[in-house]
């Protein structure tokens, strides 16, 4: 599968926010503190906004902070469109579920992009059986652990993500090494720092 290989910090300069796409390093070394304006833009008066490009950056926002292309978002988008229920919720579940990002919040992994690479190398486990695709979308009730092997390789990474929160829907077992996913996350246990009506006027286009 395709996916983003440039430099992410250019990602949260465009956005003018950091998206810490590289987990804890963008908390002590950031480069959006040193330079502040988006790549490419000529210090002076900045150019002016349409409605349409505001809808894009926010969608392209959230698109980011997940690490996932144009095209897969916009599977995710159709997806939500077509359950039962609200389409920014179903969308941002979507997103939460898939199996890298849980894998952050977990904090075995120091960002996303260190997850999916971890995820490919088929470090982890689902209900007892490798998994090597990101994209992968946990369930209520699924188990995750860490194989053998590759035990003392993630214990290191948690060392370093001790600190980090882990959501109410998720339960980690840090002594075995394991997690339980307790539930489906509701839109309210979801904290993402977009405008969901400009990100859903853009998708409905």
């Amino acid at each position: 599968m395709a996916r983003y290989l440039g430099p992410v910090c250019r990602l949260c300069r465009r956005e003018k926010e950091k998206l810490f796409l590289k987990g804890n390093r963008c908390v002590t070394k950031c480069t959006l503190e040193k330079r502040n304006s988006p790549p490419g833009e000529q210090r002076g008066r900045p150019p002016r906004i349409s409605d349409y490009g505001r809808q894009l950056r926010e969608k392209q926002k959230l698109r980011q902070m997940y690490g996932i292309l144009d095209k897969q978002f916009r599977s995710y988008f159709r997806m939500a469109e077509a359950r039962r229920g609200v389409t920014w919720e179903s969308l941002l579940q979507f997103l939460e579920r898939r199996l890298d990002n849980v894998i952050f919040h977990l904090g075995l992994a120091v960002s996303r992009r260190e997850a999916r690479q971890l995820i490919g190398h088929g470090h982890f486990r689902v209900n007892n059986h490798r998994v090597d695709i990101s994209s992968y979308l946990v369930e209520a009730g699924d188990i995750i652990d860490v194989r053998e092997k590759s035990r003392k390789v993630i214990k290191k990474v948690m060392k370093i993500t001790e600190n980090r929160e882990i959501p109410l829907w998720l339960k980690l077992n840090k002594a075995k090494v394991t997690a339980k996913v307790s539930k489906i996350p509701s839109q309210e246990e979801i904290s993402v720092p977009v405008d969901e009506q400009l990100v859903i006027g853009f998708c409905s286009r």
